[in-house]
């Protein structure tokens, strides 16, 4: 009687062992669109120059309704992030970057001309990401980093800053891909062409980028590393 309640008691501790769950990884929980609040943002940004081209085909490509267009539509977008409690500068910055590109649109007469804001961005945000990689101060791992509030230790861990080394490339090549669509348009005036490559590389191509450095970080941290929550200072 008694060997079969040991018996008992040594299965229902193996059968609790193997039903535990081992824990996640941090990088297998958090969602990088959700740390770096990518969707909102890329979406915001799509929009403005889609009203741009759509008012500026409706009437009779007129560039003043194609400007108006957009900074209805940045204002209507403005209001609606304020509301939800996003940082009022960030606000500011969006709707000026599309009120600037309205103004420089009509004084040069060339719609096109809009989108110049945009490659402008896209570029100086590529060089930023280069140059960060160079300093060994990867943006990702900093945007990341402030996110999470590790300040500068996730820099003193050697394999996060190898893997957000890494994964940054990735962001790089987002950058570079809109400028090797965008410029092209951009030079033959074709204002609905590029209405909707923005459209197309902004919260889709966002949404590759991220799941592509995200499979980019995990494969760049050891098996054994307790993920990005958790630097491993020396």
């Amino acid at each position: 009687m008694r060997s079969r309640r040991l018996l008992g008691q040594a299965w229902c501790v193996t059968d609790e062992r193997q039903t535990e769950t081992p824990p996640e990884r941090d990088t297998d929980r958090d969602s990088l669109m959700t740390l770096l609040g990518g969707r909102t943002s890329a979406v915001d940004a799509s929009l403005p120059p889609v009203a741009f081209g759509v008012g500026w085909f409706a009437f009779g490509e007129s560039i003043a309704a194609g400007g108006a267009a957009a900074v209805v539509v940045g204002a209507v977008i403005a209001g609606w992030r304020l509301r939800k409690g996003d940082r009022p500068l960030a606000v500011l910055v969006s709707l000026l970057a599309v009120m600037f590109g309205a103004i420089i649109a009509l004084r040069t007469g060339h719609a096109a001309d809009f989108f110049l804001v945009r490659l402008v961005t896209n570029a100086a945000s590529a060089l930023a990401w280069l140059v960060s990689m160079a300093v060994r101060w990867p943006l990702l791992g900093l945007v990341v980093g402030t996110v999470l509030g590790q300040g500068r230790r996730w820099r003193r861990d050697p394999a996060l800053l190898r893997a957000y080394t890494r994964a940054s490339w990735v962001w790089v090549g987002q950058y570079v891909v809109r400028l090797v669509v965008f410029i092209p348009l951009w030079a033959a005036n074709a204002v609905v062409a590029l209405s909707a490559a923005q459209l197309l590389l902004t919260w889709p191509l966002v949404a590759v980028c991220v799941a592509v450095s995200w499979w980019v970080l995990r494969r760049a941290l050891p098996g054994d590393h307790p993920g990005l929550r958790h630097p491993v200072v020396p």
